[in-house]
């Protein structure tokens, strides 16, 4: 799967529209415009007979058959710093099914005659802001007629996988280890939630491998684990909440009664923009049918009333009725710090209200004091190290479209360039002016 596991991915996981592929559907038509050109060169048997040919002094331009010409193209990020680098093993999968030309109708698949060198997803690149000293992520030698048309969708995998991931990494280095929740599949179109998900993935492990950690993952659809196994989660919705007349408690009820157990219980408690009132609303009734089931000694039946967490979610334009103003949008508006401390400290000591005997007060403390708080709605890596500068008891962390961030320096533009050309059984050096062949120590021979 990865710089983690060795395995490469294939096309049993990514299930390519493999024949469109070939006929340059996905493709820029200017390479299947140069790839056609190409071609019919070659069946016309044409020969360069140009004059202002780049060769080097002693290299002669004669009887190149230009429609075969033979390039090394090498695939680079100009992202400014670190790069987790990502969809490497999907560009691959193209080359190795969509390499290739048609001949009276049939393709002829000449992927075997390519020579690949590749990264693993999960490997790091940097970029100083110098095209010269740019690290390749993949290197391509062979004719070049016969790849033209996956320049377009192998740049396209790679800039978007991987752009999702160093920003998953860069929040996760933020939140210094704690969960971060994958939630923007509602900010794209549903055919690249695997991606995605696969994406945030890999940053996770890369974070971990970084950091010696051991953060879980935690996506929010099917889709986004499809290609490594995992499976949606989440919290009860506000729409959930509406259906229960907004009794959230009553809502986190029925959650509870009716989903497996293995599904954590998240109640959303800002439907009526008191997160402090409602969350203890919930709590106190989780923790008391948890103590009923208790007492009948039903101890597996109460598992399913054990509170994993409130998640705070208070829209930017409002301030939470808990939070008293001070003036400022910044400070009094949305999910603030404020609206965190307020909470933690309102669970903590809630069961200190109850009437309880003896026995149970310990129990309902550690109840209490168990439940996580979940902070979500324009969480970003500066409003996340702002939060955790002010050691804000925040537990979990849920973002969204921030990991889709892609401009200044987020910005994962991914290039394609051919650096050298085979001529007479001699690889002469081919780039454009500011450009050349670059190594990188991290490819390794794929085949």
């Amino acid at each position: 799967m990865s710089l983690f596991n060795g395995t490469r991915l294939d096309d049993t996981t990514f299930k390519l529209d493999i024949e469109r592929m070939r006929m340059g559907w996905y493709a820029d038509k200017y390479f299947v415009n140069i790839a056609t050109m190409l071609q019919k060169l070659s069946e016309q048997g044409y020969l360069y007979q140009g004059q202002n040919h780049l060769l080097p002094e002693g290299i002669t331009p004669e009887n190149i058959v230009t429609g075969d010409i033979e390039v090394e193209m090498q695939w680079f990020t100009r992202r400014p710093g670190k790069t987790i680098v990502v969809g490497v093993d999907k560009a691959l999968t193209m080359l190795k099914h969509a390499t290739g030309y048609f001949k009276d109708g049939e393709f002829i698949n000449t992927a075997d005659q390519l020579e690949v060198w590749a990264v693993q997803d999960g490997d790091v690149v940097h970029y100083d802001g110098n095209p010269l000293h740019v690290q390749p992520v993949m290197r391509v030698r062979g004719r070049y007629r016969d790849f033209a048309i996956l320049e377009t969708s192998t740049l396209g995998i790679l800039a978007r996988a991987s752009r999702i991931a160093t920003n998953v990494y860069n929040t996760q280095v933020a939140v210094n280890g704690k969960p971060l929740m994958f939630f923007p599949a509602r900010f794209d179109v549903h055919e690249v939630q695997a991606a995605d998900g696969y994406a945030y993935l890999i940053a996770v492990q890369r974070y971990n491998l970084d950091y010696a950690d051991h953060t879980g993952t935690f996506v929010s659809t099917d889709a986004q684990g499809d290609w490594w196994g995992g499976f949606g989660g989440g919290t009860i919705s506000h729409s959930g909440i509406a259906s229960f007349l907004g009794d959230t408690a009553e809502a986190t009820l029925a959650f509870s009664r009716v989903l497996p157990v293995n599904i954590s219980r998240i109640a959303l408690v800002d439907f009526t923009n008191d997160g402090v009132g409602v969350s203890l609303e919930v709590c106190k009734a989780m923790f008391d049918q948890y103590y009923d089931l208790i007492k009948q000694g039903q101890t597996e039946e109460a598992k399913r009333y054990l509170l994993y967490g409130v998640r705070l979610d208070t829209s930017s334009s409002l301030r939470d009725v808990s939070v008293l103003p001070l003036g400022d949008p910044g400070l009094d508006l949305g999910v603030n710090p404020r609206l965190v401390f307020n909470t933690r400290q309102a669970l903590d000591s809630a069961y200190l209200d109850w009437d309880l005997p003896e026995e149970a007060v310990n129990m309902a403390r550690e109840y209490c004091q168990n439940v996580k708080i979940v902070v979500s709605g324009g969480f970003n890596v500066e409003k996340i190290t702002k939060f955790e500068k002010l050691q804000v008891p925040a537990d979990i962390y849920a973002v969204g479209s921030s990991l889709f961030s892609n401009y200044g320096p987020t910005n994962t533009d991914f290039t394609a360039d051919v650096v050298r050309v085979k001529v007479h059984d001699e690889w002469i050096d081919m780039a454009k002016v500011g450009r050349a062949a670059v190594d990188n120590p991290d490819l390794v021979r794929v085949w």
